[in-house]
Parts: C-alpha cells; structure tokens; sequence
C-alpha cells in the first residue's frame, strides 16, 4: 500500500521532468537539422582547402607542378641537415612577421577599442544631428579595404602626399616624410591606417550595446550624486563587457591574419611583413607550395589557439555552462 502511494506521489513530478528532458532532445534534433546545411557548405567551402594546405604542408609540392610532388614529413616546418637548421620554425624572418603580427594587433585593437569606447558613449548622448553622425562615423568601415588601403597610400605619398604637405604648412615636420618607407614609421602608419578604418566597427558593437542598456540604474546613480566616471567604471564598462568581449576576439581574429592593408601600404617589406604576408611571399612569389603551406597552416594554428582560448575564457565567465 506505501509503495503504492508513494509511486502515485512522485508520477507528477516525474512526468513533467520526462517532459522537459523530450522537449530538450526535440530542440536539439531540431537544432542540428537547421545548423546541417550550413556545416556541409561550411566543408566543402573552408574544410576542404584547409584539409589541402595542411597535406601540402607536409610535402615538397611547388607551384609549377602541383601534381608531382612526395611526402617529405615535417621538413618544411623544422630540419636539421649538416649541422643546420632549416624551415619555416628556424626562419628569422619568419618570427619577424609573427613579432609584427602580434604588436600590430595588440597596438591596433587597443586603440580602437579606446577610441570606439570614446565614440559610442558620445554617439549615446542625445544631440542634434545624432543620426547624421552616426551615419557619418561608419562611412570608413563601409569602404573596402584595398580602396581606403590604395587611397591612404596616396595620402602618405613622401613626396605627392597631402599629409606632408598638411604637416609641413603647420610647422609640425621640416621636411617629408616616407611613413610607408621608413622603418621607424611603416608599422605605425599601417596601424594608424588600420585605427581609422576599423574603429566605426568597434563603436557600432558598443553602441548596440549601451542602448539596450536598463536606464534605472542611471536615474539612481543621478539620484545619489555619483560622478559620471565613476557610474562609467562600475556600471557601464561591467554591463557592457560581453559584448565588448565579443568585439575585441573577433577583432583580433581578424588583425591576425591580416594581409591586404599591410600588403598594399608595404609590400613585403620586412618591417611590417605580417604571417599571412609572409605565407603569400612563400606560395607566390617562391612558389614553395609545401613551404608556404607549413607558413599558412602555422598561422591557422594560432588563430585557432586565440579561438579556444576565448571560448574557455566565455564558458568560465558564465560559470562553466
């Protein structure tokens, strides 16, 4: 009779739990239907030629001939042969172009991640002629990269460009400058290139994200008299940080592996020659197939490394869910 009572008891709690649990399988089955599609596009499009660079990577194919070629092993990544080594791990230049890489990143996207910051929380405010702005301000994002690229060439031009000129009538420089020549100056005008075009999007992302921001906190720190910068630090930057996350990874996935705006400023000088330049020196212009492979698979193999790092970090943020 107990058992009887108690199996009666626990049917209405496990039914709906059973429920949930079908419902649950339902959505993922439902989920992985509609994501299917997407996967096998995504195969054949990236997985593929992925699958192709890495197999390269391990053989002495060239450009010239992409049909005969032999499996060499890890030759193009590290050899050691008559007391030398050789490949692209033992290539100074090599770790010159993942030194540029890295502090083109770090140098660029912090910048803009400052400077979208400042031109959000300004585009945020009510004023006249907001939406006019606002429209204005993504103008150099909407511009393809080879186009501001080309057009900011012509600017820096040492002896044809306007931002000589401009800076020589105001007395801040005595002569011309070549910012795409000189060594000291080339990384810093590619990254000044780079801040102005990309910073547009690091301000839509915020922006986005201050509006959907709760305004009573806002009217209580009013109330309570606390400074604006003070409400900025311990309320807004907190709110607002998931979705700065997400601006910063997937700005540093793409200042990564950077190649058109660098390649178009410099060629492939060695002062700013980043891994996907790098990469493209080896596939093209040496037609190294095999060498240039092992280059661009290294490369795939640190963005993927900043990839896993983000999701750990994410998971961890939202309590290992």
């Amino acid at each position: 009779m107990s058992n009887t009572i108690t199996q009666s008891l626990a049917e209405p709690v496990l039914r709906p739990r059973a429920t949930r649990l079908r419902l649950v399988r339902q959505r993922t089955r439902t989920a992985w239907f509609f994501l299917l599609p997407m996967l096998v596009v995504l195969a054949a499009v990236a997985g593929w030629p992925l699958l192709r660079t890495i197999w390269f990577s391990f053989t002495d194919a060239n450009l010239g001939n992409l049909t005969d070629y032999s499996f060499i092993g890890i030759e193009n990544y590290l050899l050691y042969e008559d007391g030398m080594w050789y490949g692209v791990l033992a290539d100074r230049l090599w770790w010159r172009a993942v030194w540029n890489t890295l502090f083109f990143t770090v140098v660029s996207v912090s910048a803009e991640t400052f400077l979208g910051i400042i031109v959000a929380l300004t585009l945020n405010a009510k004023f006249r002629g907001r939406a006019l702005v606002r429209a204005a301000i993504l103008i150099p994002w909407a511009i393809p990269t080879i186009v501001s690229a080309r057009m900011w060439g012509w600017m820096l031009h040492d002896q044809f460009g306007i931002l000589n000129d401009i800076f020589m009538t105001l007395g801040f420089i005595s002569e011309p400058l070549a910012w795409t020549a000189d060594p000291s100056l080339s990384m810093w005008a590619v990254i000044m290139v780079d801040v102005w075009k990309t910073t547009p999007f690091m301000t839509l992302l915020t922006l986005a994200a201050l509006q959907m921001l709760p305004s009573d906190c806002y009217e209580a720190a009013k109330v309570d008299g606390i400074h604006p910068v003070r409400v900025f630090f311990k309320v807004t930057l907190p709110l607002i940080a998931p979705a700065l996350m997400v601006a910063v990874i997937f700005r540093v996935l793409d200042a990564l592996r950077v190649f058109d705006l660098i390649f178009v400023l410099t060629s492939n000088s060695s002062d700013t020659m980043s891994m996907s330049v790098y990469a493209r020196q080896q596939l093209v212009e040496f037609q190294d197939v095999g060498y240039g492979s092992a280059a661009s698979t290294l490369l795939f193999l640190v963005i993927a490394l900043c990839t896993i790092a983000y999701l750990y970090l994410g998971r961890k943020r939202m309590g290992g869910y």
